[in-house]
């Protein structure tokens, strides 16, 4: 199974972008989705998660601009990304754990200029 992430690219700041996560096949006993972050230099953070039974959970940075979203029939997570800021420039990873094991995509960069 490889999770195809797309949707990003460069934005001005206060703009939007909607970052997809799809599998490449089903995955079954899905228990959460998250979308992650790494910027240059830093370590990999945790951007917001769903979980099976749609609870989500977002880092505090984000928090009232990004909203995720997913479908565990599809195996698809999105991420919607509004009023973007500088300081969001990094590439966003998806990961889908499941009972048996943990998909990762290959990233997607995203850059916010000022």
């Amino acid at each position: 199974v490889q999770l195809v992430e797309s949707g990003g690219g460069l934005v001005q700041a206060g703009g939007s972008l909607r970052l997809s996560c799809a599998a490449s096949e089903s995955i079954f006993s899905i228990s959460v989705m998250t979308w992650f972050r790494q910027a240059p230099g830093k370590q990999r953070e945790l951007v917001a998660t769903i979980t099976r039974s749609g609870t989500t959970n977002y880092a505090d940075s984000v928090k009232g601009r990004f909203t995720i979203s997913g479908d565990n029939a599809k195996a698809t997570v999105d991420l919607q990304m509004n009023s973007l800021k500088p300081e969001d420039t990094a590439v966003y990873y998806c990961r889908i754990a499941a009972a048996r094991h943990v998909y990762w995509g290959q990233g997607t960069q995203v850059t916010v200029s000022s």
